[in-house]
């Protein structure tokens, strides 16, 4: 793996870092040395002093393959990429009365390791890894990224780090749901980004932030919506268990803890981010741990759950054994990918019964995807996979899943007749896996978003309807309770597409689905969305219309109510105004109700009017042409008055 011939540094200048745009994107580079007499060290950190002790320990244990994981061919230099996602614990400042409260972030590292063996030096090799630390989940932008700072760092040391912390930190910010053009050197990284509503929380976005109203994130007509790991290899990763897909989609719907063991670090977090990718458009609020290893602080607390007590909602990636028996109670064990050659790990077949059809590009037809399940040989290996449980994978390697749960979703054997298998050649799989993931992250699409389909109605928008006073609060989107719900959902049914596709105890499905991690977060950010989408046709409403025609009908009891509700609003958009909150369309707003306030007031009766001057905000809501108001406890803002008609 090289980076690209046509990337070249300027490495005889000395590079300036703008280290508060570098966060948008980057906490740090790291380059991370393994030890024979200390271990895992972080032998540099750019920028410096930006991860305590602790960080760095933890940071330096997910950076290196398990010893089981390596490639054994003594006579070569191996590369790998892959990632991790740990809990950052960020402590208030010192002096703070709750010092003993906490907040979680997560931080994901994406690593690129090199192992050179070489019989003159100690152990006979050595290994380094460079990783870039972040809080965005952003693998379409760092794998790549990776494959220029990785060969980079081997190439000319410590000062590649700076050189690409440099140019990232001149990139605009991330924009999510949007395809951007990152500079990078001469280069340039065209990236789909995931949009903001399917990151997960502590992914660098506060939750105003995450619920920004989704704008269009195809990648192009033809392509799938972009979801979380987008870019992950869904049909290379589970391509031995393409008849399980629909299994693992509801025990990732419902939350439930799974262990994904695979020979290497690149594999179990591919199949781990495939996984993630599987529910898109949901979000996923599930731990989830590309790459596990037993130094995780989590560990501790999951080695210590006793046989009976529930699993939290997790999803790990590991490469070590020792977990099979370390969590031996977690409910569901997937075993994917392949041992590399000359592993001490060999694998009891090159594929699953449901894996690999060799020969000229055709269809992965059901018949094929099934040829094996009732041949002797294979029905002794399902016995005795059965019998030996998860344990047998410490002799031999095999695809499969250990699971007691009954999947109410059906296979679509339309969709598995439609893969594409490539036959032997690297470069014609690649291009297949590319049109097969295609299909599958179609279908999957389509089946979480016919899933979601019934809660839609509660983040349903209204307008003001035609003669009506835009004037008042939005109304509130309908209420959700949970039983009420099921109750209906169960009298009118989920729709044809999911009814074609489950099995008749469907409503269980969505009863797990409310009880479950992923529903409750996956419905607030949905209904913030709504509600400001809600006030935005609000507030477009009440700059299109005409205040003079308006209130020609009222009473003069509802033109003064009209007043107080004007001056409300009025306030409420200046108080947003002030907290920096406020939309491109905030000024405008303003400016508005101001005139339209002047306009309600200029009808009033004289008696009236000095009522209202007496209050001196009101006053000087008023007043002038260009007055200054004041909310307590916020700058003054300077609006200008315009006139009292809607613009024409």
């Amino acid at each position: 793996m090289s980076r690209s011939p046509s990337f070249k540094v300027r490495t005889e200048l000395s590079p300036s870092v703008d280290s508060e745009s570098l966060k948008r994107w980057v906490v740090a580079f790291c380059a991370i040395r393994f030890d024979l007499e200390q271990g895992q060290l972080v032998e540099e950190c750019y920028p410096h002093g930006v991860l305590s002790h602790d960080e760095e320990l933890e940071i330096a244990y997910s950076s290196f393959p398990d010893s089981v994981s390596q490639h054994q061919n003594r006579s070569s230099i191996h590369d790998c990429i892959f990632f991790f996602r740990i809990c950052r614990n960020a402590k208030p400042p010192t002096g703070n009365g709750n010092a003993s409260l906490k907040s979680s972030e997560y931080l994901y590292g994406y690593v690129f390791n090199r192992q050179r063996h070489d019989e003159r030096l100690k152990r006979g090799g050595e290994q380094k890894s460079v990783v870039i630390l972040s809080h965005r989940p952003y693998s379409s932008v760092f794998r790549p990224l990776l494959q220029i700072v990785g060969p980079l760092f081997f190439d000319i040391g410590k000062k590649a780090l700076q050189h690409i912390a440099a140019y990232v930190s001149k990139w605009p910010p991330p924009l999510p749901g949007q395809v951007m053009d990152l500079p990078i050197g001469n280069a340039s990284l065209k990236v789909n980004l995931p949009p903001a509503l399917s990151l997960p929380v502590g992914s660098g976005l506060s939750f105003e932030e995450s619920a920004s109203p989704a704008v269009p994130f195809l990648a192009n007509s033809q392509s799938v919506l972009q979801g979380l790991f987008h870019d992950s290899d869904l049909f290379g990763s589970f391509r031995g268990l393409l008849l399980q897909l629909w299994l693992l989609w509801e025990l990732l719907l419902i939350g439930e803890p799974m262990l994904i063991i695979a020979p290497t670090p690149p594999q179990c977090c591919e199949a781990v981010a495939s996984l993630v990718s599987l529910v898109a458009p949901l979000l996923c609020s599930v731990d989830f741990r590309p790459y596990f290893t037993i130094h995780d602080p989590v560990f501790a607390q999951l080695n210590s759950i006793q046989e009976g007590e529930a699993f939290p909602p997790v999803i790990l990636g590991v490469t070590n054994l020792f977990f099979l028996k370390a969590l031996r109670n977690i409910p569901h064990i997937v075993s994917v990918g392949s041992p590399p050659l000359n592993s001490n790990r060999v694998s009891l077949s090159s594929r699953s019964s449901t894996g690999r059809i060799s020969g000229r590009p055709e269809g992965l037809g059901f018949q094929q995807l099934s040829l094996k399940k009732f041949s002797p040989s294979s029905l002794l290996n399902a016995v005795k996979m059965r019998r030996d449980g998860p344990l047998c994978l410490m002799t031999e390697h095999k695809e499969a899943i250990w699971s007691t749960y009954s999947a109410t979703t059906k296979p679509d054997t339309s969709i598995l007749n439609r893969l594409i298998d490539a036959g032997l050649s690297p470069r014609v799989e690649e291009s297949m896996s590319v049109v097969n993931n295609e299909i599958l992250r179609r279908h999957f699409l389509e089946l979480t978003t016919n899933f979601l389909a019934p809660f839609s109605p509660y983040f349903r928008t209204t307008i003001p309807s035609e003669g009506s006073s835009p004037y008042t609060e939005a109304p509130s989107l309908p209420t959700f309770d949970a039983n009420e719900f099921l109750a209906s959902l169960s009298a009118r049914g989920p729709g044809k597409f999911i009814l074609k596709r489950m099995k008749s105890n469907w409503l269980d499905l969505y009863r797990r689905f409310l009880n479950g991690p992923n529903f409750m977060p996956w419905f607030r950010r949905r209904r913030a969305v709504a509600e400001q989408e809600q006030d935005r046709l609000w507030r477009q409403a009440r700059i299109k219309t005409d205040i003079q025609l308006l209130i020609s009908k009222f009473s003069e009891v509802e033109i003064v109510d009209s007043f107080n509700l004007i001056e409300r609003l009025l306030l409420k958009e200046i108080q947003t105004q002030q907290s920096g909150k406020g939309g491109d369309d905030s000024m405008v707003t303003i400016q508005k109700l101001r005139g339209d306030l002047q306009a309600v007031f200029n009808v009033l009766s004289k008696d009236m009017q000095q009522v209202m001057l007496s209050n001196p905000q009101r006053a000087s809501l008023l007043h002038g042409s260009s007055e200054v108001t004041n909310i307590p406890g916020h700058p003054v803002i300077q609006v200008a008055v315009v006139s009292s008609t809607s613009p024409r």
